[in-house]
């Protein structure tokens, strides 16, 4: 079988009954633990998982990653093993690429390009990357998506119901209906190109005063449904820059942080996917943005919500916190429940009210928001759990993915005045006009 063909909705089938048997056979284990005494090694049990879902490219590869960075979700041993699967899958074949460019913009596809690489420059989960030029030279980036994706995106949600079902015999402290329905709603998302020609729009006007960010054009006349041209940002990988002198670091980092949450703090939008591959770094530091299809749009509130609580945690008022949770969607919370969601709350937002240069990890032992993270999920399963609003799926992978970066560049900076000065005078009525008015220009 051609790899092609292999990754065609018939060829994911036997894969899938792989990956069924794998987490069915987990979650009946889990259960046996739990009711029968069972003794299981579910280390071993979660690379078997990990092994099972990392054949599959597509949309399942995606959701399990983002399941691996949700608290509780699933079990520890499983989370780890899923955080670890790459998105990096084999790209198509030259065949492959000829067939569907041709589909996409007609027989004489290559009479519209200057040059047209042969060899994909990055393969994703739900389609690869290659590198050419236009007839004037203009280098472009043309983003093809992998046959059959709307097909496989409804049969990989219903093998997402089996992963979450390892969690749920877990017992977990965060219920996954939600969860599921957020999930559902971005990946379908993913897979409309146009709808994602609009994003960029969307970003270049959000973030068109940003001198550390850049964002591409969408060359519109080579884009279509499934394919997505755009000018090619021109930088190298964020890992390069580990070794560079503590201002190099801490200067990418601002921008960054500015790149992520201008946008979330000004428009009420956040790219959902902070992924190494998502953007490259620049010879100064600045930063290029470079894929749009994880874009979450909030209702002005819940961005109120966000700096409500940080406002509620540094004066300690217990009443501000209650409103800034009924912001984010939160209901029916018992005081018990608050002063525990504050307790985690205090620890996300730690960096952000310490008024001095630092680390993110700086005073934590190795593991020590993880061992947070348990503490605080196991005592909200204690109560009965809780339901979490459907937008934290991606505001949690973006703060999660950020801070990863932070971590990896050592930054040491004053957090607390980074923030302060994107929250100056808010006010949430400006934002929804300055949302509105962005959303209308781009077309959203």
């Amino acid at each position: 079988m051609s790899q092609d063909e292999g990754d065609s909705l018939g060829g994911r089938l036997g894969r899938y009954a792989r990956v069924g048997s794998s987490v069915g056979g987990l979650a009946v284990k889990l259960a046996g633990q739990r009711y029968l005494g069972w003794s299981i090694d579910r280390d071993k049990h979660a690379g078997e998982l990990k092994a099972a879902l990392g054949g599959l490219k597509g949309p399942l590869m995606k959701a399990a990653q983002l399941i691996a960075t949700i608290p509780d979700a699933l079990p520890p041993e499983y989370a780890r093993e899923l955080a670890q699967l790459q998105a990096n899958a084999p790209a198509m074949g030259w065949s492959f690429v000829r067939r569907r460019m041709g589909s996409e913009l007609g027989p004489d596809w290559t009479s519209r390009f200057g040059r047209f690489d042969k060899e994909a420059s990055f393969a994703a989960s739900l389609g690869q990357v290659h590198r050419a030029t236009l007839p004037d030279g203009t280098p472009v980036a043309a983003k093809l998506q992998y046959p059959d994706m709307a097909s496989a995106l409804e049969a990989d949600l219903n093998q997402l119901k089996l992963v979450f079902a390892v969690g749920q015999r877990f017992d977990p402290a965060i219920r996954t209906d939600e969860i599921h329905a957020e999930i559902t709603t971005r990946l379908r998302e993913e897979l409309d190109y146009r709808r994602e020609a609009k994003h960029v729009a969307l970003y270049r006007h959000m973030l068109r005063d940003e001198a550390g960010v850049h964002v591409p054009d969408v060359v519109a006349s080579h884009s279509t449904d499934r394919l997505l041209t755009m000018t090619w940002l021109e930088g190298e990988p964020l890992l390069n820059w580990k070794t560079r002198s503590q201002e190099e670091r801490d200067r990418l980092a601002i921008n960054m942080f500015r790149a992520w949450y201008v946008p979330f703090y000004f428009y009420g939008v956040i790219h959902g996917d902070p992924h190494l591959g998502n953007y490259t770094v620049r010879a100064d530091g600045s930063v290029n943005l470079m894929d749009f299809g994880c874009v979450r749009i909030f209702p002005p509130r819940f961005v109120r919500g966000s700096i409500e609580l940080y406002r509620a945690l540094m004066a300690d008022d217990q009443d501000r916190a209650v409103a800034a949770y009924e912001d984010w969607g939160f209901s029916g919370l018992s005081r018990e429940m608050i002063a525990v969601l504050n307790r985690w709350a205090a620890f996300l937002y730690g960096p952000l009210m310490d008024d001095r240069p630092r680390r993110l990890t700086e005073g934590m032992a190795d593991g020590h928001g993880r061992e947070m993270a348990q503490n605080v999920f196991g005592e909200l399963r204690r109560m009965g759990g809780v339901r979490p609003p459907r937008e934290f799926v991606f505001m949690d992978r973006a703060a999660i993915g950020l801070g990863a970066v932070f971590i990896h560049l050592r930054a040491s900076i004053n957090w607390h005045r980074l923030f302060e000065t994107l929250i100056d005078g808010f006010d949430v009525e400006s934002l929804a006009r300055r949302q509105e008015t962005a959303l209308r220009e781009a077309g959203l």
